[in-house]
């Protein structure tokens, strides 16, 4: 299952944009994986990614938020605070059992969610905020 980036997933912001189009590109490099059997070694490859790159993703879309005075900030920090309670939770498992099969299907589960419902909805309205404040 291949997910595509559209342009109307576009937050506005090419910094974020950028990062966007890049877990995207992860998300499906391992959902290809999966369908040639290799998941189990590309999951390894996308969780260490992940471990980067919500840190300085999160990082990034907030600061953007506070400096425009974004209104639902708080609420969105605490989806980012939830999604890295889960990815660690994921990475904790990953450590003691390795990568699974019933592994590879949580983190593509996590990625899908994410970006269907994170990216799609909550970051779309940043996008929608900041081209009204300019």
């Amino acid at each position: 299952m291949k997910i595509e980036w559209k342009e109307n997933l576009s937050v506005g912001v090419k910094e974020i944009d950028d990062q966007h189009k890049e877990l995207f590109k992860r998300a499906n490099d391992l959902f290809e994986a999966c369908g040639r059997a290799t998941g189990k070694e590309e999951v390894k490859k996308v969780t260490a990614f992940l471990s980067d790159y919500i840190v300085k993703h999160f990082i990034c879309e907030e600061t953007i938020q506070k400096e425009h005075n974004y209104p639902d900030y708080i609420s969105h920090k605490k989806e980012h605070e939830k999604f890295t309670r889960d990815f660690t939770e994921l990475k904790k498992q990953l450590e003691k059992e390795g990568s699974t099969g019933l592994f590879v299907i949580k983190v593509n589960k996590l990625i899908t969610e994410w970006l269907l419902q994170h990216i799609g909805k909550a970051d779309k309205e940043i996008g929608l905020y900041l081209n009204k404040a300019n």
